[in-house]
């Protein structure tokens, strides 16, 4: 069972092809089920589209949900169509998210934390200049937040949970312990998979999210884990699936899980 949660397509304005693209590349790459989990609207924001380059309109999303539900009945006997979200997390509007999604039949959705303090997490400015408090304050300040998302009821699975040190491979060696342990909690508590997200290694820190510390302390928790490139090209659908599982294996898990109306299926790795 070879499956991809975590892929984007052009509605997002920063990812290329359709969706249509994505599903015959993931059947070309041999796997059994695709996720389509592009970028959700922003909610909450007085405008239907505040970030072009960012995210779909929420004027648009009825129709993502509409295309991806018609591609799983077209793709029915060649693969498995999985229909998800990657959605940010924002706890002041967590209300507003949640009744967003209720009405459509979602396989799955991928909390993500985009923003720190109002600040992009691959903003290659946000540390400079910054004492080592502050570096130990936002880095907390950015697993609080997951820890948040993981206990807000509304997502299946958190995407990229140190993608802050994509720009900035640094972030690894910022002492927060305690902060990414209560986060790991939190998800093996209300039973969320991380996701392995392999688009790592299009950013400066190469590799893939999150780092094998986090894993192993994943491990130790009883955390789920699942698997997503982060794909904004159809070409890297997939991308590095043998090498995850593998070193999955290698750090001790024994299985990791995909999602079908919200329902975890464990796959043997």
């Amino acid at each position: 069972m070879k499956f991809d949660l975590h892929t984007h397509h052009l509605r997002c304005g920063h990812a290329e092809g359709t969706i249509e693209d994505y599903i015959k590349s993931a059947i070309e790459a041999g796997l059994t089920a695709i996720g389509i989990s592009d970028h959700s609207p922003y909610f909450a924001h007085e405008l239907d589209r505040p970030q072009p380059r960012i995210a779909m309109a929420r004027s648009e999303f009825a129709d993502y949900v509409h295309e991806i539900l018609g591609l799983k009945e077209k793709y029915k006997d060649r693969i498995e169509v999985l229909l998800g979200v990657e959605s940010d997390f924002f706890p002041e509007h967590a209300h507003v998210y949640r009744t967003a999604y209720e009405v459509y039949p979602f396989d799955y959705i991928i909390g993500s934390v985009h923003q720190v303090g109002g600040v992009s997490i691959f903003n290659r400015n946000r540390w400079k200049g910054l004492s080592e408090n502050r570096h130990v304050e936002d880095k907390t300040s950015y697993y609080r937040l997951i820890e948040q998302s993981a206990r807000s009821g509304i997502f299946q699975v958190l995407g990229h949970i140190d993608a802050m040190k994509g720009y900035y491979p640094a972030f690894s060696d910022i002492a927060a312990h305690d902060a990414v342990d209560d986060a790991l909690k939190a998800a093996a508590d209300n039973r969320i998979a991380i996701e392995i997200n392999t688009s790592g290694s299009t950013k400066d820190c190469g590799g893939w999210y999150p780092a094998d510390a986090i894993l192993e302390r994943a491990l130790h928790f009883g955390v789920d884990v699942t698997f997503g490139s982060d794909a904004h090209h159809p070409g890297r659908v997939g991308e590095d699936w043998e090498l995850v599982r593998q070193r999955l294996k290698e750090i001790g898990f024994r299985h990791w899980v995909f999602y079908r109306q919200k329902r975890p299926v464990t796959v043997p790795l």
